[in-house]
């Protein structure tokens, strides 16, 4: 009598076991655009000229949930390198996705000023200080890091041409101007004398590398949608991120003259905050013609939609800080006008999000 002999099944060993974490395979650097806009809300608000009751309670409220998503996307990025390496070297050496690791900077940034100008009335001030100055100091290193390895990185990798520039490659340059234009506001937190003025110098040196960097950008973007075709539906809401630069760099010239007055900063404010402000709301025209196009040929919400919260609220800053060096109505109602646009836009995309996280769409691997 003879048995056959059934085949034993090979038992799947460690290394043909399914990945771990597999819900965070998807989660790109661009999740946190979600961190930035979210922090901005709180700062801007707080920031307004005109102060209804109420609306430093509900910044302070925006604030914490700004921190706390940091600290949540923090860890999820954590899982992703180590259980998803290979994605996210992926994804650092993708021209589309790379420029995006400028958003962690921003976010950090973002989050530590807002401690300084709304957090600090649930936390307190000493606790405000420690914490923007540790995340002062990370986003400032990740901001320099990523405005020198992201572009030697698509220089010496997968090669693009003029016709693919997109505006997601003023991210990584416009990181530095965000430490430029908040780093001010630690300035009276610290002694007198050198420190000070270190830090101011520190700040102008950020203000200048970020601001000729984009300035040999920013032509290249617009080349490009002059001369070759608009961009695609999905990527249109990029158009959003040229704000940044000229938003943020609007406020950062405002916190130099609130930090160091009577050094002809407040006239600086002003001669250079007026004409780049000009150019801001000439670029969001435009910018919202190309999205109302967009729309029109079928774009979906995606998270490319929080370019319409972060940059917007760098005009808001920025418009108010021409107000209080010109004391003009109009910059003011210009700061509360395109406040109410980005409290919209950033009610549109928190929604969007949460829909998207519920139905499992924003967070799919790529296939």
């Amino acid at each position: 009598m003879v048995t056959a002999i059934r085949p034993l099944r090979p038992h799947p060993g460690p290394l043909a076991s399914a990945p771990r974490c597999p819900a965070v395979r998807g989660l790109g650097p661009n999740w946190y655009s979600c961190v930035m806009g979210t922090a901005m809300v709180a700062s801007a608000g707080a920031g307004l000229p005109w102060q209804p009751p109420g609306l430093r309670t509900g910044c302070a409220a925006v604030w914490t949930l700004s921190l706390a998503l940091l600290v949540t996307l923090l860890a999820a990025r954590a899982l992703h390198w180590r259980h998803h390496r290979d994605r996210a070297r992926a994804q650092l050496r993708d021209p589309a996705s790379a420029p995006f690791y400028g958003c962690l900077a921003m976010a950090l940034l973002s989050v530590g000023g807002g401690a300084l100008t709304v957090g600090r009335d649930w936390i307190g001030l000493p606790a405000a200080v420690a914490l923007d100055t540790v995340l002062f100091g990370a986003g400032t290193a990740v901001g320099l890091a990523a405005a020198v390895a992201v572009p030697y990185l698509m220089a010496t990798g997968r090669r693009t041409g003029p016709g693919q520039a997109a505006p997601a490659w003023l991210l990584p340059l416009v990181a530095p101007m965000v430490s430029a234009a908040l780093g001010p506001l630690l300035v009276p937190h610290l002694p007198a004398g050198q420190p000070r003025e270190t830090l101011l110098a520190a700040c102008l040196a950020l203000f200048g590398a970020s601001l000729l960097a984009t300035l040999l950008t920013l032509p290249l973007i617009l080349a490009r949608l002059l001369t070759g075709d608009p961009l695609p539906p999905a990527l249109t809401p990029t158009l959003f991120l040229v704000l940044g630069p000229l938003g943020q760099s609007t406020t950062a010239v405002g916190n130099f003259a609130d930090a160091a007055p009577g050094r002809g900063t407040a006239l600086l404010a002003v001669l250079y905050g007026v004409p780049v402000m000009g150019f801001a709301l000439l670029w969001l025209a435009s910018a919202t013609a190309h999205v109302v196009r967009a729309r029109r040929h079928g774009m979906r919400f995606s998270l490319t939609w929080w370019s319409f919260t972060f940059p917007v609220g760098t005009c808001v800053t920025g418009a108010g800080a021409l107000a209080r060096h010109t004391g003009l109505a109009g910059c003011a109602a210009l700061a509360l006008l395109l406040y109410a646009v980005l409290v919209v836009a950033w009610s549109v995309a928190a929604v969007g999000t949460v829909r998207g996280i519920a139905g499992g769409g924003l967070l799919a691997a790529p296939r």
